[in-house]
């Protein structure tokens, strides 16, 4: 097989990253990544031509592009959920690079297709020892601007991606100041899905809510800087930090009951590989392994986190020859 060439495309709620990509014999390989400010660019379509203009003149034109988008895809095209001035169809998107065949797939099941690709280096390993199965399914989640939920099934004959919008899933609870905060959360929103307190904005909603509860000030306005303050050891910070660490691992513990994801669970996104040491010395994998009378069949299921960051682009690359392939 000869390498395939083309471009890939991670498309979120903040930021949009684009790459050439190749796949061949001895397996995927993603070039040139750059990163662009949903914020700086009135559409995603200049967004992306702005990528193909700063090319290298002699770099061959990619003839077809694979993109990720955080957001059901609906006949070929997606409306942001976190970004609702940007929309995107494969259409308009192959007018837009000139390409001759497009795919358009959602963030999660490329994360999910990029299980397969990743290696040891990629994963940082929160669960107990041992092999997972060598065949059945795996449950890929996390949070970033968004959350994200997809799976990936093998039964040993085909595979198969399964893609859901399981972030908008109302968030269980656990205890009374989980039911605390929730109850806050539902004056503000109506209702309260895991994406409300499972994502960025969501840490800052639960860091403002433990601050009402607790009667104390809450001065942090940017979630990045919540989570800088947790690690530096300030007291509300920390808190929220270690709850949202909390509700992440019970989340992923209701996905690997749902998927029935004996193989494991991956944490992508953003923000679990900037928190990795507290993470794993966090309430994740206890709330991750509290199921009552199926606490021992989650037990067994590993969790990793993923640290590749670009797997959405791996995963995005290996559906280009199927889509050279249609061509």
């Amino acid at each position: 097989m000869s390498a395939v060439h083309g471009l890939v495309g991670d498309v979120g709620g903040t930021n949009a990253r684009f790459a050439l990509a190749y796949v061949g014999p001895h397996g995927v390989r993603v070039e040139d990544p750059v990163g662009f400010k949903a914020a700086d660019y009135p559409t995603g379509d200049a967004a992306l031509k702005a990528y193909l203009g700063q090319l290298p003149k002699g770099a061959g034109r990619p003839r077809f592009a694979v993109m990720a988008a955080a957001g059901p895809i609906n006949d070929g095209a997606v409306t942001f959920t976190n970004n609702t001035a940007w929309t995107f169809s494969e259409t308009a998107l192959a007018k837009a690079g000139g390409f001759e065949g497009v795919r358009l797939i959602n963030d999660f099941t490329a994360q999910a297709l990029a299980i397969e690709h990743l290696k040891p280096a990629d994963l940082r390993r929160l669960g107990p020892a041992g092999s997972p199965p060598d065949r059945g399914t795996t449950a890929i989640l996390g949070p970033g601007t968004g959350f994200g939920v997809a799976a990936r099934v093998d039964d040993g004959e085909s595979r198969a991606t399964l893609t859901s919008e399981g972030g908008h899933m109302g968030l269980a609870t656990e205890d009374d100041l989980d039911i605390e905060v929730i109850r806050r959360l539902t004056a503000l929103y109506g209702r309260v899905s895991v994406e409300r307190v499972l994502s960025g904005p969501g840490l800052h909603n639960l860091y403002t809510a433990l601050a009402e509860i607790r009667g104390e000030a809450a001065p942090i306005t940017a979630p990045d800087q919540i989570t800088k303050a947790a690690l530096a050891g300030e007291p509300l910070p920390e808190l929220a930090l270690s709850r949202f660490c909390g509700f992440l691992g019970g989340t992923a513990g209701n996905f690997a009951l749902a998927y029935g994801a004996r193989k494991g669970v991956y944490v992508a996104g953003g923000i679990a590989p900037e928190i990795l040491d507290f993470l794993g010395q966090s309430p994740f994998r206890d709330r991750f392994e509290s199921k009552g009378r199926m606490s021992d069949y989650v037990k067994a299921i590993p969790t990793f986190v993923v640290t590749q960051a670009h797997a959405a682009l791996i995963g995005a690359a290996s559906l280009l020859p199927a889509l050279e392939a249609r061509a």
